[in-house]
């Protein structure tokens, strides 16, 4: 692995006192358990997998902490477990919750440490061990708010029971037991289980024709469904209604738009009371912005993001309000479990459906599969809107500015400009 590698498992061992340096009191077990860790990948060959290589990084950022102490190293310490959470692998997994446990017992009141531990508890199957791992953080969470995802995951957890309970008791004898003992199992293992116990139950017999069989496979249903994805407290959103292509286009008909750069200097402009700036954005029908929207926006129509990083479910929630949001990403699981669980209810009223996911490279909309997944957010929905040839004006404001756009889609831009004003840094396309 390299010179690097080697020479952090080296400072990684003489933390421990593995490797003749001075042992340090905290957290001994957790670096000896990632010295472990770094000798078995040192063993296994070459590593290509993203994750691992951040967690590597992090078990570094792990050792130099050690000689500062403090909030530092317990930082450092959750931050490797969640790295290990995050690389996915049932070695790592494990690690991450050795690192949980010794957390909480340096910490006991750390809500950070006990919601990794339900989370590592979680993912290896210990379901009830991980319930209560969650009333532990849920206990010391002071912010309701920021919990809310965790009470969502204790109420699926023990309706992921309730399912099994109820399946179990349609089924006399091994099966029945069966059924039972999946609740402590990892999933890959309970779908299994599960999947082969139906296809028995409905091969033999009465089928399909038999109430227990019909019983049997709604309650595997709703049992996949909530291992796939978490039940959630408002599943309606508040009210918020699917947007289709069709419904965008309706939108935007007729209407002059604007699609506002996240710039700085647009922002810190547009707050000033009654700036030229702010005059000019809200003279438009629609006000479109993109990715993190700025504090003092006093208007947002339509909000478009797009997907990042393997764990695009993990960022923050997009609580700021808008009446359309629109969300892009390429994988399908990823937009559906990331829509889960970052959509706040209320905080829209219309939501882009999966027609709109990926319209760049979709053959049924523009089918323009050579621009890549680097494309920025602001060139995607412009395109997407230029694209649907609706809106009675569409101009760009702020995107001249450095950074805003790449040197191809500001050259897409600068080819179809009709008018450019530097000094209200509005560009129109129409």
């Amino acid at each position: 692995m390299g010179q690097t590698f080697t020479g952090l498992l080296k400072a990684v061992r003489a933390r421990t006192g593995q490797g003749g340096g001075t042992a340090r009191p905290e957290p001994a077990a957790a670096l000896r358990l990632c010295g472990d860790y770094l000798a078995g990948l040192a063993a296994s060959g070459p590593m290509n997998d993203a994750r691992q290589t951040r967690l590597v990084s992090a078990i570094g950022g792990l050792t130099t902490a050690c000689g500062t102490g403090g909030d530092d190293l317990f930082d450092a310490l959750l931050r490797t477990g969640q790295r290990a959470l995050e690389a996915g692998g049932e070695t790592e997994t494990r690690l991450a919750l050795d690192i949980a446990v010794e957390a909480t017992g340096l910490r006991a009141r750390s809500k950070g440490a006990w919601r990794l531990r339900g989370s590592a508890l979680d993912a290896l199957g210990r379901r009830d061990e991980a319930v209560e791992a969650y009333g532990q953080h849920l206990a010391l969470q002071q912010n309701p708010a920021a919990a809310e995802d965790i009470v969502c995951r204790i109420a699926t957890l023990k309706d992921l029971r309730t399912c099994l309970e109820e399946a179990a008791g349609l089924l006399p004898g091994e099966d029945g037991t069966a059924l039972r003992a999946l609740h402590d199992a990892p999933a890959a293992h309970a779908r299994t289980v599960f999947a082969d116990v139906v296809r028995r139950r409905t091969a033999g017999g009465g089928g399909m024709a038999d109430p227990a069989v019909r019983s049997l496979t709604t309650r595997y249903a709703a049992y996949r469904r909530l291992l796939d994805r978490d039940r959630m407290a408002d599943p309606l959103l508040g009210g918020a209604e699917p947007l289709g292509v069709t419904g965008l286009r309706r939108l935007i008909t007729g209407r002059s738009v604007v699609l506002v750069a996240g710039a700085a200097r647009i922002s810190d402009e547009e707050k000033i009371p009654g700036s030229p700036l702010g005059k000019l954005i809200d003279g438009y029908d629609l006000v479109v912005r993109c990715d993190t929207l700025p504090a003092a926006a006093p208007r947002t129509d339509l909000h478009a993001v797009t997907l990042r990083g393997d764990t695009p479910w993990t960022g923050p929630v997009w609580d700021r309000r808008a009446g359309t949001r629109l969300v892009f990403g390429e994988s399908q699981s990823q937009w559906r479990r990331s829509l889960r669980a970052r959509l706040v209810a209320g905080a829209q009223d219309h939501i882009g459906d999966a027609t709109l996911r990926h319209p760049l490279d979709d053959p049924a909309l523009l089918g323009e599969d050579d621009w890549g997944p680097r494309t920025g957010t602001a060139f995607t929905v412009l395109r997407l809107l230029d694209f649907l040839d609706a809106a009675d004006r569409l101009d760009l404001i702020g995107f001249g500015l450095p950074g805003q756009l790449s040197p191809r889609e500001r050259e897409w831009v600068t080819a179809r400009a009709t008018h450019e004003d530097e000094t209200e840094m509005r560009t129109a396309l129409r």
